[in-house]
């Protein structure tokens, strides 16, 4: 029997398992994504958007304007029934993109297609054996896979994360959902109301004929394959009419369950996106997020499988991402709370409305629904330690440039902002990049707005900033060895 090898296979192409793809490529691993689709067709319009810092993160790898043209800028950030203006984030990307997720998918499928990924289409992952070197992968047509690695970006049901045997625990649903794309006879009230399970909405998809909308069910149902007398039970339940529905293109049932992976690591199987952690699409994060584990997951696995770094440093994955999955499961089930109709959550809703407009309670939620907040904890020091770093602008010896086109590559930065060539790293100049650069505006952070401008900073791949020099290189090279590997040089 053919044993087809690689470094790191992935189950799932979809958005999560295409940027896991792209950011392993970037750094040489031998990588390949085994997905059920023959294409990148998406069954309807599904995830809408995409929030500040994933738009960070692909104008870190340059991708970001292929996107940005395609989408619709929002400068708002919605809660509990109200809009929130949140055009002053700290960021150059200070909008949240509305983009249907076949559009997402097919720009990160069009950027792996121009490295060297290996696409298994057409098939799915059976099973697999974990052993002291390698995973070997039982394909359903009868292949066999094997690799350094297994990362598991294969949904909520994933079977990779069954077949580890990695807990997945969190809350019950108490509600479902039906979501649709639809023609209508009679004209539907569009926009959102609040029922009293909670809420339904149409609004016009592109095709001005057509509408996407969402209600709750009267009582939770949990069939994956609801049927269209269904849709329309619920459509007279929550409006007193179906609107003579038809042609109904897309259905699909979801819950408000909340799940999230014990742990995303087992050995030499990884989780990411969806199958690391489920919960109620309310907020639009979902998407975001399994973007941001990949990023986060995708260099220190190259480091990994490269022996460049050792294999404790893919701990660090869950150490960093777990807690921001948690975070975002405790948001969802508190949004989806808010959405009921009662007079009870009617007045809460209103009351933390209320509070959501205040100058710094806006800031605050609208820098954590845009993914802006996140700090990794790396100990004291500097505001910046442990955040995403600013896209500032800087001059650098070849001119004036972003920060974000420096990481271009998936490499780490070394950015000097003392006298030129006054940092050295004797040991990982070939890992990582030194800029001498200046910098003559104010370093501004979301939610704590004005920091101190630091001499140095250590940027790793994902963007996150893992050391921060003060007018001396004390504890620089033990940043280097922690994240970049022992000496080379």
């Amino acid at each position: 029997m053919q044993v087809f090898e690689h470094e790191v296979i992935i189950a799932g192409g979809g958005p999560t398992g295409l940027m896991m793809a792209g950011e392993l490529a970037l750094a040489s691993v031998d990588v390949a994504i085994v997905e059920r689709r023959i294409n990148q067709d998406v069954e309807g319009s599904r995830a809408s958007g995409l929030h500040p810092r994933s738009i960070e993160v692909l104008d870190q790898r340059g991708l970001a304007d292929h996107f940005i043209a395609q989408g619709k800028k929002h400068y708002v950030v919605p809660f509990a029934g109200v809009v929130l203006d949140a055009s002053d984030r700290q960021t150059r990307h200070n909008y949240t993109l509305a983009l249907w997720q076949e559009r997402i998918e097919r720009g990160l499928a069009d950027w792996i297609s121009e490295l060297p990924v290996h696409v298994y289409r057409g098939c799915e992952i059976t099973g697999f054996v974990q052993r002291d070197a390698d995973v070997e992968i039982a394909l359903d047509d009868g292949r066999i896979l094997r690799s350094k690695y297994l990362v598991g970006c294969d949904g909520g049901r994933s079977l990779v994360r069954k077949t580890a045997g990695i807990d997945f625990p969190g809350w019950e649903p108490a509600l479902s959902y039906l979501i649709f794309e639809a023609d209508m006879a009679d004209e539907p009230p569009l926009g959102m109301r609040h029922g009293e399970r909670g809420v339904y909405a149409i609004g016009r998809l592109d095709d001005e004929n057509r509408v996407r909308g969402v209600v709750t069910e009267q009582r939770l149902e949990r069939d994956d394959q609801p049927t269209d007398d269904q849709l329309r039970e619920a459509l007279v339940a929550a409006y007193g009419s179906d609107f003579g529905v038809h042609n109904i293109t897309w259905l699909s049932r979801f819950t408000d369950a909340a799940r999230q992976a014990a742990s995303y690591r087992k050995g030499r199987i990884l989780l990411a996106g969806d199958a690391a952690h489920v919960h109620s699409p309310v907020g639009g994060q979902g998407l975001n997020i399994g973007l941001q584990d990949a990023v986060n997951l995708g260099w220190k696995l190259s480091q990994v499988v490269k022996g460049i770094s050792p294999d404790d440093l893919l701990d660090t994955y869950h150490a960093e991402r777990h807690p921001v999955g948690a975070a975002l499961l405790k948001h969802t089930l508190a949004l989806t709370a808010l959405n009921r109709g009662d007079d009870r959550t009617n007045a809460l809703r209103e009351l933390m409305a209320s509070v959501m407009q205040m100058d710094e309670a806006r800031k605050w939620y609208s820098a954590m629904m845009s993914g802006l907040d996140i700090r990794y904890e790396f100990g004291e020091g500097h505001p910046l330690l442990g955040r995403r770093m600013p896209d500032l602008d800087i001059v650098t010896a070849a001119g004036p440039t972003r920060v974000f086109m420096l990481l271009h590559d998936a490499r780490p930065v070394l950015l000097n902002f003392g006298k030129p060539g006054s940092l050295a790293i004797e040991g990982w100049t070939n890992r990582v990049k030194v800029v001498d650069a200046k910098f003559d505006g104010v370093f501004e952070l979301p939610v704590i707005g004005a920091v101190r401008t630091p001499t140095a900073i250590l940027i790793r791949p994902d963007g996150h900033v893992a050391w921060v020099g003060e007018g001396d290189p004390k504890g620089l090279f033990d940043a280097c060895r922690a994240w970049f590997g022992g000496c080379s040089d």
